[in-house]
């Protein structure tokens, strides 16, 4: 029953230098996928690239301190796949897929649309690059997408709705395209099991937003329709503290 960790860590060695590692072997995952490395691998310390146990993968941005995806794996991967196979994207380090037996698991760090909606052009076409690619996998086995997606999908999905309409993340071009993501048959496995209002991944440094609990839903698993039955536990961890950000769980049968 593989256990599979999502984690946006904003920076893995400012996450290191909070206890990254000890996180990491905390979890005890089979699967542990990072976003927002903002490192090279050739910049990071042997302890966080070969953790007992683990075998690790990146992907990073051409950009040096920008953007980057990372898994640790217990099973070595049938298969690495980094990146689609489209500059445009590769570039910025954005997935990384890992293929075992009966699964694909795809660490995804989707674009931010960044303020006045300045990057959301790129942002719609990585985003639809992202859903031809998933479904190509989901042609052989079951597939899941993991990451921070940056986009609060529903109302129930970030604190303040009404005051952040059009902005970055809850603009209507992004919950649209989430709109068809779902339609197309791609499930959000946290909303299998539960429909309350509260539950956030993402919260601002500034005003306490944490301590309050006004965040943002962003970071997903969804995984492909006809696999959805395998999906036994999927749940935010919003204890764990080392990032704005913190770890979500899905667990398979």
């Amino acid at each position: 029953m593989p256990k599979i960790v999502s984690w946006n860590v904003n920076g893995l060695r400012a996450a290191e230098k909070k206890g990254f590692v000890d996180i990491l072997n905390r979890f005890s995952a089979d699967i542990f996928c990072v976003q927002e490395t903002k490192a090279n691998k050739d910049q990071l310390n042997d302890e966080l690239i070969n953790p007992k146990g683990y075998q690790s993968f990146f992907a990073s941005a051409e950009k040096k301190g920008y953007s980057g995806v990372a898994c640790w794996s217990k099973a070595e991967p049938d298969n690495v796949i980094t990146g689609m196979g489209l500059p445009e994207f590769d570039s910025e380090g954005r997935t990384l897929t890992l293929e075992y037996d009966d699964f694909f698991v795809v660490n995804a760090y989707f674009p931010n649309a960044q303020p006045q909606l300045a990057r959301i052009d790129y942002k719609i076409a990585f985003n639809n690059a992202l859903h031809k690619f998933a479904d190509g996998l989901a042609k052989t086995k079951a597939v899941v997408v993991c990451g921070d997606y940056n986009v609060a999908h529903k109302p129930i999905d970030l604190a303040r709705p009404k005051e952040n309409e059009g902005s970055p993340g809850y603009s209507e071009q992004e919950r649209a395209w989430m709109d068809s993501f779902v339609d197309a048959g791609w499930v959000d496995t946290f909303r299998i099991f539960d429909q309350n209002p509260g539950n956030y991944t993402w919260w601002s440094y500034r005003s306490n937003a944490r301590e309050k609990n006004i965040g943002w839903r962003i970071d997903y698993f969804c995984i492909n329709q006809n696999a959805k039955e395998r999906v036994t536990r999927s749940i935010i961890e919003p204890a764990v503290m080392g990032s704005d950000h913190c770890p979500i769980v899905l667990e398979l049968s």
